[in-house]
Order: structure tokens, then C-alpha cells, then sequence
């Protein structure tokens, strides 16, 4: 009797071993994974629609075998939504592992700083990986950023989360606006930030145009930002010409070359460090600016040294040719 309860434990155990190799084996060897490749969890989807997929896609050999095992060997933690990279030679575990605990694939999008909204509305279209249409947002509405996304996402939520970043910036650095700005309200703010943004792409003078800047709108002297002129013509869009004089003299609610005060709203997307620096300008004397030929511009007080720097850019431009 002891033999036989011995001999039937025995078996016992061969069996359950046997079973666990059946189970182990497939389960923690290479998976049909050949080369290193994105799998996306759709969301709300289940493990058992999720596996079916993996079949589809040849990447387990059988649905059905892929949950039994995952309900035995794998982890208790649910698989998240999103897309994944899984790595040539991943096994079964590895795979339901990377959907339980996995870094979801970011991808990101640029809106570089003074991009326009009818550009926004470029890149986000044309960003394959993106769906669904969305509107041209409000110029001066979208924070110039790099912003992460995942394959498949609504443009609509990334727009959104563009949006949002302004406006927190705009909460975060309004109160902390220096006693020498000119704005009165964070739109004023937002509106001359996107002149300055437009008027020099030297992030260090970005203070200095915008004392330039608020000092003309103390003194009442017209801003004359030649980016104001532009920006009815083509809603932000390169002009690809010269301005014209009658465009220069043009009566409307953004050329500042025909009117006092602020234009009617931003005209591009300003970058936080533009919206820093109206809300904090430089305190300057200059009213003047004029280009010094290395990509900055020369400041002035008075109209006497503003000519003399314009005959000094003026011969410049003899010299290389471009007059």
C-alpha cells in the first residue's frame, strides 16, 4: 500500500510538472515577435479582444492559448490603452507585461515659438498620425511648445491641451507683472507680446523692444510695427513681397502705422518669454529701432540718432547689394 501511495504521488508529480512545463514553456519562450515592433491597445479594450489582435497581427499563435496562460502566469495588473513597442524576441510574459506596466510610445509636435494660428492648424493636419479635423484657432489662444501625443489621438485634444498651456501661463504670470508694463489686462498682454515676438528674433532683446514698445504707447506715438500691416493681408501667412505703400498707409483694426494704441488682437502666438517680457520690459528710454545688419536692431531716444542709425543700415544694404 505504501509503494502504491508512493508510486501515485510520484505520478502526481510528474503530471503537475508536466503541466507547468506545458503552461511555462511557451509562455516565457519567444513569442512570433521577429523585429522590434509598435502594437496599440485600443482603448477600453479587453485582454481577451487584445489578444485576438496579437493573433491577427501574427504575433502569438493562438488567442485562446495567450489568455489561459495569461490568467495563470501573468500579472494581476490591468493592461493600459495606448500604442507599444515590443521588442524582437519578446516573449508571451513579455508582452502582457509590456501592456500591464509598459512605457506607452510618445510622439511630439512643434509649434515653434511666433507661429501663427492658420499655421498651427498646418501642423496639426498634417501630422498623419493625428485624426480629425479641427478649426483655425484664435490667434494668440495656442502656447508655442513641444507637445507629446499618441498615435490615433484626436487633434481636437491636442489643440486643447496647446490652449490650456496659455492660458496657465498667462494665470501663473500675470501676477507677476513688474510696475513699468503699459498692459492693462492679460489680453493687452498677449497682443503686444505678439508684436514683440514678430519684431526680433533675438531673445535677448525681447525686453528691450518691448520697453521700446511700452514707452510709445505712454507717449501716445503710433507703434508703426510693420508685422501689423502683414497680418490683415494674410491672417499670418508670409507676404512673399515687399510691403506696398498703400498697405502701409491701410485704415484698420491691426495697422499701427494708421492708428494709435494697440491692435485689435495678437497677431501671431507669442512664446512665454515674449509675454515675460511685456509683462517685465526693459526700462529704456528708446523710442526708436532700427535693424543693425547682424540679425538685432539699433535703439534710440531720439529721432536725430534713429536717422543716423537708418542711413547706417541704409549704406549697409548699398554695400551688400540689396538696394
Amino acid at each position: 500500500m505504501k509503494k502504491a501511495i508512493a508510486a501515485l504521488a510520484v505520478l502526481g508529480l510528474l503530471v503537475v510538472v508536466a503541466v507547468g512545463g506545458w503552461l511555462a514553456m511557451p509562455w516565457y519562450s519567444s513569442a512570433q515577435v521577429d523585429e522590434e515592433t509598435a502594437f496599440i491597445v485600443p482603448s477600453g479594450a479587453s485582454l481577451t479582444s487584445v489578444a485576438g489582435l496579437l493573433e491577427e497581427e501574427g504575433h502569438i499563435a493562438s488567442a485562446d492559448s495567450f489568455l489561459l496562460r495569461a490568467k495563470v502566469l501573468g500579472g494581476k495588473a490591468p493592461i493600459k490603452a495606448g500604442e507599444f513597442l515590443l521588442p524582437a524576441g519578446a516573449s508571451q510574459a513579455d508582452i502582457l507585461d509590456t501592456f500591464q506596466n509598459g512605457d506607452v510610445i510618445r510622439r511630439f509636435v512643434t509649434i515653434p515659438e511666433g507661429t501663427p494660428s492658420v499655421i498651427v492648424h498646418d501642423i496639426l493636419m498634417a501630422e498623419e498620425l493625428l485624426v480629425g479635423d479641427i478649426p483655425v484657432p484664435e490667434e494668440g489662444s495656442v502656447l508655442p511648445e513641444s507637445y507629446d501625443f499618441e498615435r490615433g489621438e484626436e487633434r481636437i485634444a491636442v489643440l486643447a491641451r496647446m490652449q490650456r498651456a496659455m492660458d496657465e501661463t498667462i494665470a501663473e504670470l500675470w501676477p507677476q507683472r513688474g510696475p513699468n508694463t503699459v498692459v492693462t489686462s492679460p489680453e493687452e498682454a498677449v497682443t503686444l507680446a505678439s508684436i514683440v515676438e514678430k519684431e526680433t528674433g533675438v531673445p535677448e532683446e525681447r525686453r528691450m523692444v518691448a520697453g521700446l514698445y511700452s514707452n510709445r504707447l505712454r507717449q501716445g506715438i503710433w507703434l508703426q510695427a510693420d508685422p501689423t500691416i502683414i497680418y490683415p493681408i494674410t491672417r499670418g501667412r508670409p507676404l512673399g513681397r515687399r510691403i506696398r505703400q498703400s498697405e502701409i498707409q491701410a485704415i484698420n483694426d491691426y495697422n499701427t502705422y494708421s492708428m494709435e494704441g494697440l491692435p485689435a488682437g495678437p497677431i501671431t502666438n507669442p512664446g512665454r518669454a515674449s509675454i515675460e517680457a511685456v509683462l517685465n520690459p526693459e526700462d529704456t528710454d528708446a523710442v526708436f529701432m532700427v535693424a543693425d545688419g547682424t540679425g538685432g536692431h539699433e535703439f534710440n531716444a531720439t529721432l536725430e540718432g534713429h536717422n543716423a542709425a537708418v542711413e547706417r543700415w541704409f549704406a549697409l544694404r548699398r554695400e551688400r547689394g540689396e538696394m
